[in-house]
């Protein structure tokens, strides 16, 4: 049975940084399609950022340059490092994964999800 766990959210000024984690279990990180996602109350989950099988990532424009994902295969663990966070980056962040190796950006893409952590920008 896969599970993601989430962790690393919190709240954080403005300007500051938040390195959320995503610890797997029934499924090895590298050999699929890792996501973030974000949703905000009454709005669609929002795709944020994506890694392959291979090591290929993939972002949405509104966090280019901001975001980073990343693994440690040795921990079977995924990564999303929040960098100059905004008050609008304020929301839960979810930790998704797909059955597939090529990468997806709807939310329907993915068959695993975490509980998700909720990240807290104050201005």
């Amino acid at each position: 049975q896969v599970q993601l766990v989430e962790s690393g959210g919190g709240l954080v000024q403005a300007g500051g940084s938040l390195r959320l984690s995503c610890a797997a279990s029934g499924r090895t990180v590298s050999s699929y399609t890792m996501g973030w996602f974000r949703q905000a109350p009454g709005k669609e989950r929002e795709f944020v950022a994506a890694m392959t099988w291979d090591g290929k990532t993939y972002y949405a424009d509104s966090v280019k340059g901001r975001f980073t994902i990343s693994r440690d295969n040795s921990k079977n663990t995924m990564y999303l490092q929040i960098n100059s966070l905004k008050p609008e980056d304020t929301t839960v962040y979810y930790c998704a994964s797909r059955n597939r190796r090529f990468y997806g950006t709807r939310w329907d893409d993915y068959d695993y999800w975490g509980q998700g952590t909720q990240v807290t920008v104050s201005s």
